[in-house]
């Protein structure tokens, strides 16, 4: 499975980007795939997921309301929508996907997934 993330770019305070997270190996519908990021100085955190076969959605509450994780089974991607950005949002995206799920209650954890993409930067200015 090889994932790549694109999308990422400086935009202003309240704008919005759309990331996209692309498959092959294997059919994204197989695959549940998470959305983490990753500020400088900080760990990497849990933004958004979705189980396999599109099925529950999870979101960091605090992106919960402005930020959609969808799949596109046509594509092979998995897209995360992201409205009204804050500058506190600026930081490196990474997509993961797992094989196995995962369970719900394992969403958020970076453990939960076997492949990575490479990040895609977002840039907020105030």
């Amino acid at each position: 499975v090889q994932l790549q993330a694109s999308g990422g770019g400086l935009v202003q305070a309240g704008e919005s980007l759309r990331l996209s997270c692309s498959a092959s190996g294997v059919s994204i519908s197989r695959l549940g795939v998470a959305w983490f990021r990753q500020a400088p100085g900080k760990e990497r955190e849990f933004v958004a997921a979705v189980r396999r076969s599109a099925g529950s959605t999870v979101y960091a509450d605090s992106v919960k309301g402005r930020f959609s994780i969808s799949v596109d089974n046509g594509k092979s991607t998995v897209n995360l929508q992201m409205n009204s950005l804050k500058p506190e949002d600026a930081a490196v995206y990474y997509c993961a996907a797992s094989a196995s799920g995962p369970i719900v209650s394992a969403l958020r954890n970076v453990g939960s997934y076997a492949y990575w993409g490479q990040g895609t930067l977002v840039t907020v200015s105030s």
